[in-house]
């Protein structure tokens, strides 16, 4: 009785753990997003973003237009999707202090934005 007492206080510590490990990656994930129309966004979890802590990320790109691309660049990174593509794209990166700025290359004066890594 002594034994199945514990393991069933064991079971019920390791859920909420393993349940925690599961939503963690969720709050570094980054929604990258350019057209249809002419918009360039970056969002976590539905809001601008502005500023970030500095770590390792995970950006999910939505390209929607022909003729637009997401392109980031900032402290050790440089990255960018195709323009004639129209794809979902995944990339994973470490973001170090300093300013990042995305753009669409073809239209960098009017689709663009920018937050800072503290």
């Amino acid at each position: 009785m002594k034994l199945f007492a514990i393991v069933s206080l064991v079971a019920a510590l390791a859920v909420p753990a393993a349940t925690s490990a599961l939503a963690a990656p969720a709050a570094n994930t980054l929604v990258g997003t350019d057209g249809p129309g002419f918009t360039i966004t970056l969002t976590q979890g539905g809001k601008k973003v502005t500023t970030l802590k500095a770590g390792a990320y995970t950006i999910k790109i939505s390209d929607k237009s022909n003729i637009h691309n997401f392109h980031l660049t900032g402290p050790g990174v440089n990255k960018k999707t195709s323009v004639p593509a129209v794809a979902n794209t995944t990339w994973k990166v470490t973001l170090k202090k300093g300013t990042y700025k995305f753009v669409c290359d073809p239209h960098l004066t009017i689709m663009k934005g920018s937050f800072k890594v503290t």
